[in-house]
C-alpha cells in the first residue's frame, strides 16, 4: 500500500515535470533551441504567485499576475536570445550564442529574485491544503489530480493544434525548414514568438501548480525543476511531446521512490543514471526524437 501511495505521488509530481519538459520540446523542436531561462520562468511565476499572495492579495490574482509576467519574459527573451542573434549573426546562432544568452537571462531572473525576496524558502499558505480524498486508503489530493489531467489535457491540444490548424502547420513549417516556410509566405518574424509565449505558459502554469500543491517556493526551485523536466524530455525521447509525457511522469516516480527507499540526498543518481542508460541503449528515448540541427525532420 505505501508503494502503491508513493507511486500516485510520482505521478501528480510528474505531471509538474511534464508540462516543463513539453515547453523544453518544443524550443527544440521547433527552432533548435535549448533555451535556459525556462527554469527562470517557472521560478518568477512561483515567486510573484506567494509575494501578491502573501500580500493579502486572493491567489487568483497572484496566478494571474505570475503568468503574465512569465509570458512577457519569455517574448523579451525571444526579441534578445533568438530573433536578434538571429537577425544579426544568421546561422552563427546555431546554437550557442542564443543559448549562452539564455543563460545569461536565467541568472539575471534569479538574483533580481534574490535581491528582493532573498534567498530563504518561503512557505505558500495554499488555499487548498486539505482538498484530498482517499480511496482503498490510498490518499489523492485534488490540486494534484487536477495538475495531472491539465499536463495530459495541454500536451493533447498541442498535439491536435501542431496537425489540425494552419498555425501548427506554420509552426512544423518553421521546424522543418524556416528560409523555406518565409519562401512559402509564412510570417517567422510573427509565429517564432508564439512559441515563446506557449513557453511561457507552460512554464508559468507549472509554476504556479507546483507552489499550490508543494506550499515551498525560493529563487531555485526552477533548476531542481527544470533539470528533472530535461531528464525526462531526453527519456521520452527529444523533440516528441508525447515522449515528454511520459519521460515527465517517469522520472516523477523515480524520484519519489527513490527518496522512499534511499533518501532525499542521492535523488539525482537514479534520475539521471536512468537517463545515461536510455541514451546507452535507446539513444533517440523511448518514443523516438527528430533530429536536431540543420535537416532534422
Amino acid at each position: 500500500m505505501l508503494i502503491a501511495q508513493q507511486i500516485i505521488n510520482g505521478l501528480m509530481l510528474g505531471s509538474v515535470y511534464v508540462m516543463v519538459a513539453v515547453a523544453f520540446t518544443l524550443t527544440i523542436g521547433m527552432l533548435n533551441f535549448l533555451n535556459f531561462t525556462i527554469p527562470a520562468l517557472f521560478m518568477v511565476a512561483a515567486m510573484i504567485t506567494w509575494a501578491t499572495t502573501a500580500a493579502g492579495f486572493h491567489w487568483l490574482v497572484g496566478a494571474s499576475l505570475g503568468m503574465a509576467v512569465a509570458i512577457v519574459a519569455s517574448l523579451i527573451i525571444e526579441r534578445f536570445t533568438y530573433r536578434y542573434m538571429k537577425a544579426k549573426y544568421g546561422d552563427a546562432t546555431e546554437h550557442a550564442l542564443p543559448l549562452v544568452s539564455s543563460l545569461g537571462f536565467l541568472i539575471i531572473f534569479e538574483h533580481v529574485v534574490i535581491m528582493i525576496w532573498g534567498t530563504d524558502p518561503m512557505s505558500f499558505n495554499s488555499p487548498f491544503a486539505h482538498a484530498q480524498f482517499s480511496i482503498a486508503g490510498l490518499i489523492f489530493g485534488i490540486p494534484q489530480l487536477i495538475s495531472l489531467a491539465l499536463s495530459v489535457a495541454l500536451v493533447f491540444a498541442l498535439s491536435l493544434l501542431l496537425k489540425k490548424t494552419q498555425l501548427g502547420r506554420a509552426l512544423r513549417s518553421i521546424a522543418e525548414k524556416p528560409d523555406t516556410a518565409t519562401l512559402m509566405g509564412v510570417d517567422v518574424g510573427r509565429i517564432v514568438p508564439v512559441v515563446f509565449m506557449m513557453t511561457g505558459f507552460l512554464c508559468a502554469l507549472a509554476g504556479i501548480l507546483f507552489t499550490i500543491n508543494y506550499k515551498n517556493v525560493s529563487p531555485y526551485i526552477g533548476d531542481h525543476v527544470a533539470t528533472n523536466a530535461i531528464a525526462g524530455m531526453v527519456i521520452g525521447g527529444l523533440g516528441n511531446i508525447w515522449g515528454a509525457i511520459a519521460g515527465g511522469l517517469i522520472i516523477g516516480m523515480v524520484e519519489v521512490l527513490s527518496i522512499h527507499f534511499w533518501g532525499a540526498e542521492i535523488i539525482k543518481v537514479p534520475v539521471w543514471g536512468l537517463m545515461l542508460l536510455i541514451l546507452v541503449f535507446r539513444p533517440t528515448g523511448l518514443f523516438g526524437h527528430t533530429r536536431i540541427g540543420k535537416g532534422k525532420f
